[in-house]
């Protein structure tokens, strides 16, 4: 197993942060690395997730979802071609702080093929560019939180 993670700290509350973090539709307007996310966003439901690597070709990959704790924490779990191939469980966690949250993007990889396939540092790269275009995106307010909710 191989894992990946990375985080960023954001002045927004842990409802901002969730509300861009789920709604797929909007993706293709600021995610440079996950640039579609569709399907419903309920435990054991199937996702068609793309994602963009930095200088790598995209891939195209339906995973299910495994975790959701709104405002705190998102997770799916998908496999290429066949399970223990190349498996991802791919992974937000949301923790507020005394000011804003911290958000930790992660993956853990496990496989026979994730020495030959898994470029580490492309999917880093990936990672960090994605997490700041969402600090971006609830810092300027274009995430709108229904404060009826």
């Amino acid at each position: 197993m191989q894992t990946i993670e990375t985080d960023i700290e954001i002045d927004a509350t842990a409802e901002a942060v969730w509300t861009v973090l789920t709604d797929g539709a909007a993706y293709p307007d600021w995610n440079p690395f996950i640039t579609r996310l569709e399907g419903d966003i309920e435990p054991e439901r199937q996702l068609t997730i793309r994602i963009e690597p930095p200088g790598k070709r995209g891939m195209t990959f339906k995973p299910r979802v495994k975790a959701v704790e709104p405002n705190r924490r998102l997770a799916w779990k998908g496999s290429l071609l066949v399970p223990n191939v190349f498996d991802g469980r791919h992974e937000f966690v949301i923790e507020d702080r005394a000011e804003g949250v911290r958000f930790v993007h992660r993956e853990t990889f496990g496989g026979v093929l994730v020495p030959l396939i898994l470029d580490k540092d492309a999917i880093r790269r990936g990672f960090e560019e994605m997490n700041a275009a969402l600090k971006a995106r609830v810092e300027t307010g274009e995430a709108k939180v229904d404060e009826a909710a």
